[in-house]
């Protein structure tokens, strides 16, 4: 079977979805040239950070044996900067320069990001780094300013829903537009993990409803939005209290307010959503017990109404 993300993950630049002519603009203007100075693409998760990295790095020609590739999330301690990094750059490329291509780069210790501003420099006539990440805010300011900053905007929702409509059409599978968009409410702007969800919940050419998918692949997301849509807010709230880990509580905040037309389809209610789930967020830090916090969020966002 074939894997949506790897199938339909662009290899030119033409097919990549900018959500800013300027930043196309300038891509084909480092491939044109040829080089590329230090980038930190940052983005929420799913958006194409790696994806366009990595589009870029096979556009410019970048020879295999010139590229190293990192996932800071597992590999993120001050060793992996000092040796791995520090060997692979102190050697002479093949090609004109060798690149680093580091995802999740936020994920880093703070000693090994300061290690690795020295290396940026001592090596910037060789080798090239590409950071990825989700929150760059999490990035010292020292490797912002060695960086060029490129963000990557969400697809908005309508074009979200559209580029997965057209993969199930090309798959020429069956599916009813509110189901879904109930794969698009649980896992917007995540591209990627709404393809991976809307994939394995197919039988027989069809997309089935979230509660009859695989039971391994499932999210419980998929079932809140669901009781949401329904009106059974205290249901959902039990489910997400009960489901939620405190290590995605970030990935969580995101999605209730990439979501607000969950809570209130008036702009004067979603207004009000955001300020609930920001002041959810700020006390956060604070509470000893996050499933406290979100739930008296949740009580807050069913209380907007229309």
């Amino acid at each position: 079977m074939n894997i949506w993300t790897e199938k339909y993950r662009p290899k030119e630049v033409d097919d990549y979805v900018f959500q800013n002519p300027e930043q196309k603009e300038q891509v084909n203007k480092w491939i044109t040239e040829g080089k590329v100075p230090h980038l930190l693409f940052s983005g929420s998760p799913g958006t194409g950070k790696t994806t366009l990295a990595k589009l870029l790095i096979r556009q410019l020609g970048v020879q295999d044996h010139d590229l190293l590739e990192i996932n800071a999330s597992r590999e993120r301690g001050i060793d992996t900067i000092r040796k791995t990094i520090v060997n692979f750059s102190s050697t002479m490329p093949f090609g004109d320069f060798k690149i680093i291509l580091m995802d999740e780069a936020d994920y880093l210790t703070p000693e090994a990001q300061a290690s690795m501003r020295g290396v940026m420099e001592e090596y910037a006539e060789t080798a090239r780094f590409i950071l990825t990440c989700n929150y760059p805010n999490k990035i010292i300011p020292a490797l912002h300013s060695r960086c060029q900053g490129f963000h990557i905007n969400n697809l908005d929702h309508t074009e979200f829903t559209a580029r997965i409509a057209t993969i199930l059409v090309t798959e020429s599978i069956e599916f009813d537009l509110d189901v879904l968009d109930t794969f698009v409410k649980a896992t917007y702007p995540d591209l990627r993990k709404c393809l991976n969800s809307v994939q394995q919940s197919i039988a027989n050419n069809k997309l089935l409803e979230p509660s009859a998918s695989n039971a391994g692949s499932h999210d419980y997301r998929l079932d809140a939005v669901e009781l949401f849509k329904h009106g059974k807010t205290r249901e959902a709230r039990k489910l997400i209290c009960s489901q939620a880990r405190a290590d995605e509580m970030d990935e969580f905040f995101r999605w209730c307010y990439d979501n607000l037309s969950l809570f209130s389809k008036t702009e004067q209610g979603q207004d009000r959503a955001i300020t609930i789930i920001k002041n959810a967020l700020v006390s956060h830090s604070q509470v000893s017990d996050f499933e406290i916090n979100i739930a008296a969020m949740l009580v807050e966002l069913s209380q907007i109404g229309e």
